[in-house]
């Protein structure tokens, strides 16, 4: 999950990047309204985090801007305003959710997890063959067995199930995994998935993670 944070105060913004990675999430930070509103516009995000005051262009513009261009993206103010009109204000520019500062992270974290979460339907369950993934649980098991993985591991897993039966090139998974935008050797790669492999015990005969020589890998039963 890519999460795009507008902060322009340093401080905060190296807390909130630093806490949302340990949670496994992809981060990028902008420090103004200007830029942040660019990324936003240019770029795919599953997440916009958003400071109210923002130097260059005001939260609540970049967040009216960005619904008038027909974004979508679930967005949460961050804002020290605590008076019934600025609330009113927000969630009518078409913010979906906000938070007070200063706010308890576990609080933040909620509040993330819930505008993430599918808007109906069973939590998010992807399988190959033996392998089943659970998304809300963040487990993978074997049969039924649980098969412990890193968060790296269970991200690069669970893009190449997310695409089940469709090749996900070397560079889609380097951006999509990784939240990696420039040249970059994609031979980390290589390296998890012979790690995935050894840990999910696949067998030769279970070629369920299949090599696409030169051009990536997929998923298939």
């Amino acid at each position: 999950m890519r999460i795009l944070v507008i902060e322009d105060e340093p401080g905060i913004a190296r807390f909130l990047k630093q806490g949302l990675e340990e949670e496994a999430y992809a981060v990028e930070v902008a420090d103004n309204g200007i830029e942040g509103l660019a990324l936003a516009l240019e770029q795919a995000y599953d997440l916009l985090l958003v400071d109210w005051m923002l130097s260059g262009l005001s939260g609540l513009e970049v967040c009216r801007q960005l619904r008038a261009a027909q974004n979508h993206t679930p967005l949460l103010f961050l804002t020290a305003k605590d008076t019934v009109q600025d609330t009113v204000a927000g969630l009518q520019a078409g913010a979906n959710d906000y938070i007070k500062k200063p706010f308890h992270f576990e609080e933040l974290l909620e509040r993330i997890r819930v505008q993430l979460r599918p808007a109906a339907g069973p939590p998010e369950r992807f399988t190959v063959g033996p392998i089943a993934l659970d998304v809300a649980t963040h487990q993978v098991f074997r049969h039924d067995e649980e098969i412990p993985l890193t968060q790296k591991e269970f991200a690069l897993l669970e893009y190449l199930l997310r695409h089940k039966g469709n090749v996900c090139r070397r560079q889609s998974i380097i951006e999509n995994v990784w939240d990696i935008h420039f040249e970059y050797n994609t031979g980390v790669i290589d390296v998890y998935m012979n790690a995935l492999r050894k840990k999910l015990r696949l067998s030769k005969d279970e070629d369920y993670l299949q090599t696409i020589r030169g051009i990536g890998y997929v998923a298939r039963d």
